[in-house]
């Protein structure tokens, strides 16, 4: 650290704009883990940090606003942040336009975290009630300042999750569909923002809560498919191309289960086994079996491993019955019945099960797609 404070005063100009904030970020760290310190010193470290080194000044008041935020000061963030906003230093403010819209945003977090309790305030009163109106009122003020606040950072590419997410619950509160709408999409698509998972995910609930149509929702989810393609929602996309009309979905379904399941933290999932096995039986009896040969192709030489293996028959059937069943009924599709895993599962001894195992291996019989006498 004494040699850091040294270079405050060297000669070369790089390596004196850098010194400062290297003494912040060391200085923050140890008084923010230190077990004697005090919201008092590091407010009295962070005032002093900001005025060495005009360049520093907004990103040290942005974490020092964090920090109190952390401690639950909401005002003091506030104060702190209002005091930021208004930093100007001559010509040197231009190239810190990105950071000057950050802390504004952060003010509009502030304020939505305040609206945000009205609104709860609000759900608990009579809409005729004279107090619903005025309270309205003064949601609508506080609105149009985090609208201000926030605007002009959610514009400039990058990742504002929160930031866009508190921007369109309160668009969508004042019946604003259009703007909210507009703000999602331009987030999702815009090519000048990075790739952003979330962005599309934003967008989809959105339409969802709009009841937008099939299509508009699957077009939606396709492109998560393609960032994300073991998120979460991939069941939810699969459901929307099995019902779709289109061979063109109905055969990406099957490939959307199966990307989700290339996954090993998804290899537990039974609600996208019991999807892919239902699947599979119902392509098979629809003679498209070619749609299944295309998807094992490039995985009949991992998954028997990664799933089918007599290990994993072992440890499923003792974790989770009803997941071994399902996935014993998809390893006899793609394997045959003389598959480990498959074997495995029918000799079990389960009274409760007994049925469905015998439906299993007829179901297997009829519609595996390995000829008969294959062994894996």
């Amino acid at each position: 650290m004494h040699s850091y404070l040294q270079t405050l005063e060297d000669s070369d100009t790089d390596k004196r704009q850098a010194a400062p904030e290297i003494i912040w970020k060391l200085g923050s760290e140890i008084l923010f883990y230190h077990p004697k310190s005090n919201v008092e010193t590091f407010n009295s470290f962070a005032d002093r940090m900001k005025n060495i080194g005009v360049l520093n000044y907004l990103k040290i008041s942005l974490q020092h606003a964090l920090y109190l935020l952390h401690h639950g000061m909401l005002e003091d963030a506030n104060r702190n942040l209002s005091k930021a906003e208004t930093w100007r230093y001559g010509e040197k403010s231009s190239s810190q336009e990105v950071l000057l819209n950050l802390v504004q945003a952060y003010k509009g977090l502030l304020e939505y975290y305040t609206w945000s309790r009205k609104k709860m305030e609000l759900s608990k009163l009579d809409e005729d009630d004279y107090a619903y109106a005025a309270k309205t009122r003064n949601m609508l003020s506080q609105s149009c300042k985090m609208s201000t606040n926030i605007c002009a950072l959610v514009k400039t590419p990058g990742v504002w999750d929160p930031f866009v997410k508190s921007y369109v619950e309160m668009l969508e509160f004042f019946g604003d569909q259009d703007g909210a709408r507009e703000m999602l999409t331009n987030y999702a698509y815009d090519e000048k923002f990075p790739s952003n998972p979330n962005a599309h995910v934003y967008l989809y609930e959105f339409l969802k809560r709009e009841k937008a149509p099939r299509a508009k929702l699957i077009s939606v989810l396709k492109i998560l498919h393609e960032i994300v393609p073991s998120h979460t929602l991939m069941l939810e996309f699969h459901t929307l191309l099995r019902k779709s009309e289109t061979k063109e979905h109905q055969k990406l379904g099957l490939t959307v289960l199966f990307e989700v399941l290339d996954f090993a933290g998804c290899n537990k999932n039974i609600t996208a086994w019991k999807y892919l096995a239902k699947y599979l039986k119902q392509i098979l009896m629809e003679s498209h079996q070619d749609w299944v040969e295309e998807e094992w192709k490039s995985r009949r030489n991992w998954w028997p491993a990664f799933h089918f293996s007599f290990f994993w028959a072992k440890s499923d059937w003792k974790a989770d019955t009803d997941l071994a069943c399902e996935k014993a009924f998809v390893a006899g599709i793609l394997l045959g019945k003389g598959c480990k895993y498959f074997r495995y599962i029918l000799k079990q001894d389960h009274e409760t099960l007994k049925k469905k195992i015998k439906r299993m291996k007829k179901s297997v019989k009829k519609y595996t797609i390995v000829n008969p006498g294959v062994h894996t």
